[in-house]
């Protein structure tokens, strides 16, 4: 009888889902620190991440076969000691396609017309307007760096905005509602070329301090930035530089190098700026759309096929 082992809390109905689909299989779910090695070591499955893997798991060479991770972003874990076992790894990719494609619109939305502005103004009370006519997002042209799922669906908004779309991604192939697609040796030439530059890049060797003082030279005077990928893909001190220049305009926020951001940062006090605390991807529909994910994959996974969402690719660390 195979294992499977949930760290995420699931309803009983979320929980029959999965045994519905793997008759013959147990499903024992609770947190990892409350379960001792030998439940671990013994599961086939697992759903979920926690470093106690490597130590009661990797180390030990357990039973297991196949993690599907919890979210998006594999970069905190252990390819080598992965690969060499053998154990399969896919990520929750895409579960976050609509709620950040909704936060990097209220980022930009927040800016081109106002809204920021207009919140400080009436916490004082104060009734002011604009020195200038505001800009629309008509017409202006996004530059995409990472056009994986979420990618794709901010490029699908933004064209129904009548936004130009460019679009940079490791392979290069085209997608729907992407003007024009680089590879990653193309970045610097996209760069020049927004209004708004977005950032959903995963973390890997190749994107970190991706975004340092030479690409932010490569950005149109007055652009603005939307960083929802990874913190470390900045350069901070770089970012600070450009914003302080005037040659950035804005700067959305979401992810940092250093989380929490310290009360004693500068881009905290920037009026340029527009932090949000790592909750791009929150939805109160994440677990119904990450479970979706991996029931397609558990029955893959037990009709003995290849895993079809969002398998990890150890070479490129996502």
């Amino acid at each position: 009888m195979g294992k499977i082992v949930c760290f995420p809390a699931l309803s009983e109905e979320q929980q029959q889902r999965i045994l519905d689909a793997a008759p013959g299989y147990t499903l024992n779910v609770g947190k990892a620190k409350d379960m001792n090695s030998a439940e671990l070591q013994e599961a086939e499955i697992i759903l979920g991440w926690s470093p106690l893997i490597t130590e009661h798991v990797l180390k030990k060479q357990g039973s297991l076969k196949w993690i599907q991770v919890w979210s998006a972003g594999v970069d905190n874990l252990p390819f080598s000691d992965l690969e060499q076992q053998q154990i399969q790894v896919t990520s929750a990719n895409g579960v976050h396609s609509i709620p950040i494609t909704e936060i990097i619109l209220g980022m930009m939305l927040s800016h081109s017309r106002w809204l920021r502005q207009a919140m400080l103004h009436q916490q004082q009370r104060e009734w002011k307007a604009p020195d200038q006519p505001l800009p629309e997002l008509h017409g202006k042209t996004a530059v995409i760096a990472g056009v994986g799922e979420i990618g794709s669906e901010t490029a699908r908004i933004l064209k129904a905005l009548g936004m130009n779309v460019i679009g940079v991604r490791r392979s290069g192939k085209d997608v729907p509602n992407v003007d024009r697609m680089y590879d990653m040796s193309g970045l610097h030439e996209a760069l020049g070329q927004g209004d708004y530059v977005i950032n959903i890049l995963p973390l890997t060797d190749e994107t970190k301090h991706l975004y340092d003082e030479a690409a932010f030279a490569q950005f149109k005077p007055g652009a603005c930035f939307i960083n929802v990928g990874r913190g470390p893909s900045v350069k901070t001190d770089a970012l600070l530089d450009a914003l302080n220049s005037g040659h950035l305009a804005f700067a959305g926020l979401d992810v940092f190098e250093e989380e929490p951001l310290p009360s004693e940062h500068p881009l905290w006090g920037m009026d340029n700026v527009l932090i949000t605390p790592h909750i791009a991807g929150s939805t109160e529909a994440y677990k119904d759309r990450a479970l979706d994910i991996f029931l397609e994959n558990l029955e893959a996974y037990l009709a003995g096929k290849s895993l079809p969402r969002n398998p990890v690719d150890y070479d490129h660390q996502y």
